[in-house]
């Protein structure tokens, strides 16, 4: 009777444990055509080349919400899932905090609260996504 107590609390670790994981949802990233942008090329840039760029802009509000906004809130305002985006610190302060997230995600505790874009989206996206931010952000 133990064995089997002990193995319906295993079966039940283990399926709480994929809930946890799989908790940011299971949700394909959309495809962001930047065809239009100037390309960034292959090494990462610390500071936003598109900042105040029109093109940049508006893709970046059309990326942030096909990829973003399910957790960090449509027009990045945050129903409390996740960070309110509007808050970032504008300039290369808020660049290098937006860039080493969306970069790498972030996990804490075997948890995912956001998964790595790295791979997924090119750079001159991630850059868009971050412009148009930059559009909505409000003071502290």
């Amino acid at each position: 009777m133990y064995a089997r107590a002990a193995a319906c609390a295993a079966v039940f670790t283990l399926a709480l444990g994929a809930t946890q994981v799989a908790a940011h949802g299971n949700v394909t990233p959309q495809a962001v055509d930047v065809s239009s942008l100037k390309p960034i090329g292959d090494e990462w840039l610390a500071s936003n080349p598109y900042r105040g760029n029109k093109e940049a802009i508006r893709i970046g509000a059309s990326a942030f919400n096909q990829n973003c906004a399910r957790c960090h809130g449509l027009e990045a305002i945050s129903g409390g899932i996740a960070p309110d985006l509007r808050y970032l610190p504008p300039g290369d302060e808020g660049d290098e905090i937006f860039l080493n997230r969306i970069r790498h995600g972030s996990v804490r505790g075997g948890r995912v609260y956001m998964p790595p874009f790295e791979g997924i989206l090119q750079q001159e996206a991630m850059w868009s996504i971050r412009s148009w931010l930059e559009t909505v952000h409000v003071e502290d």
